[in-house]
């Protein structure tokens, strides 16, 4: 993954980059014209229904899909009505397609796996593991927090989310007061654990890509996120109950493992590991070495077969797939990727001049302008602009673009991803019932960061 958003598109970062020897056309500014202010009222529209799935019950899908392709149509228009040149918004779907497509096939082989091992009995046995323990839902919530925010700066956040995620559910299917601030836990952990990394979250590896900083520059961020998730942490934790789970260690009998699944658990971190080296290494997608993982996962069913005559049909897996997700990403990415082609987000990158907020206040917002319009394309905005900021201020931004997705539920690609797991739990709604704890660990971080980096100077 390493990322959604994912690689979320392994570049909007280069959703408009070129590829060697060709010529990238000027996208004109039209954002004052009727398809750029109409464009924007649409987003907002889409917007809106997006984030209150729960009062109109309309799949997030739905209106993303829509307002995403729609979106283009008219830009497409205006286009053929002022005999603009098509080449430069063909130029620029094909890019967006090649990067959509990008975290398609990334999210759909992560999801495979997911899948894959549930029906191994493999998150059967961890929920066994961990309940067997006689921990209450107060120390699960913790256990989980803590896995997430170690994990993610490997595995990326979204990865690391859909499968802590997954381990939520399968404890408890129904109790919301334990589901709802632990799936937040699990998302704010994620995101924060991502921040600190080069691999954990696809903008830090825009910044270190372009070249902000160097691998151990990300490292010092560690203070700064991690304060600032344990005090969300410890907020959210007040409302989680200290209760045990329903379990009886005389009765519940050791869930079993299908044969094979610790070989299947180990494809899937050299999966991972794959789609590191694809794009470091071999500078190919990310999900070129996730979906050369999958290769491998279907042959090894055959291995399964022969040596068990034990059936692992991977279909079946793909089958259960959460599809509404990945159209989700489809529409919302679309859209982005539309407000970025007609010029909307370029003028963000204005408030960076000192005699309007300044870098500092300006990064600070580029957290809550990400949480809203999604972190990359807007990461990508600030490193296409490349303001005059020295390296304290690269790493403040990478720190608030990473953390402020988490203070809207669809805000992160992880975020995303656990609301495709808990349907009907984790939604906007409940998220923002729990947002100001989020808000309080983003102030933390952000304190932090400024005592750490502009008081101390501790960060080469």
């Amino acid at each position: 993954m390493i990322k959604v958003l994912l690689t979320l598109f392994l570049s909007i970062i280069s959703s408009f980059a070129s590829m060697p020897g060709e010529v990238v056309p000027v996208f004109p500014d039209i954002t004052m014209t009727w398809v750029g202010i109409s464009s924007l009222i649409i987003f907002v529209i889409g917007y809106y229904f997006i984030a209150t799935e729960d009062k109109y019950h309309v799949d997030k899908a739905k209106p993303a899909l829509f307002i995403g392709t729609f979106m283009f149509m008219l830009i497409g228009l205006y286009y053929v009505m002022n005999d603009l040149d098509l080449n430069i918004l063909h130029y620029d779907i094909n890019h967006l397609i090649l990067e959509i497509a990008g975290i398609f096939f990334f999210l759909f082989v992560a999801m495979t796996y997911i899948e894959t091992l549930i029906h191994m009995g493999v998150f059967d046995r961890l929920k066994y593991n961990l309940v067997s323990k006689g921990y209450t839902y107060r120390k699960l919530y913790w256990v989980t927090g803590f896995i997430a925010f170690f994990l993610s700066p490997i595995a990326d956040n979204l990865t690391t989310a859909l499968i802590l995620s997954t381990v939520l559910i399968t404890i408890d299917k129904t109790n919301r007061k334990f589901l709802v601030p632990g799936a937040i836990n699990i998302v704010v952990a994620a995101n924060a654990g991502g921040a600190w990394s080069p691999f954990g979250d696809i903008t830090t590896l825009m910044a270190w890509t372009a070249g902000k900083g160097v691998f151990t520059d990300f490292l010092f961020l560690l203070p700064s996120a991690l304060l600032g998730y344990l005090v969300t942490a410890f907020l959210l934790a007040q409302f989680v109950p200290t209760e045990k789970p329903d379990f009886d260690a005389s009765t519940e009998k050791k869930p079993p493992l299908m044969h094979g699944a610790n070989v299947v658990i180990g494809l899937g971190i050299l999966t991972i590991a794959l789609a590191v080296v694809s794009h470091q290494v071999f500078h190919l997608p990310a999900m070129w070495g996730m979906l050369f993982g999958l290769s491998l996962l279907k042959l090894y069913s055959i291995r399964i077969k022969k040596k068990y005559n034990s059936e692992l049909n991977i279909f079946h897996a793909i089958a259960k797939i959460e599809n509404n997700t990945l159209l989700f990403f489809f529409g919302i990415l679309s859209a982005v990727g539309a407000l970025y082609f007609i010029g909307w987000l370029g003028l963000a990158v204005m408030v960076y001049d000192p005699s309007m907020l300044g870098p500092t206040w300006a990064n600070i917002g580029v957290g809550f302008l990400s949480a809203i319009v999604d972190n990359v394309p807007v990461m990508s905005a600030v490193l296409k602009a490349n303001p005059d900021m020295g390296l304290d201020q690269w790493m403040l931004v990478t720190l608030t673009a990473g953390i402020g997705g988490s203070l809207i539920s669809f805000g992160s690609a992880a975020g995303v991803g656990v609301m495709g797991k808990l349907p009907g739990i984790y939604t906007f709604a409940s998220h923002m019932k729990y947002a100001w704890t989020v808000f309080i660990g983003y102030v933390v971080s952000l304190i932090v960061w400024y005592v750490q980096y502009e008081v101390l100077g501790i960060y080469h």
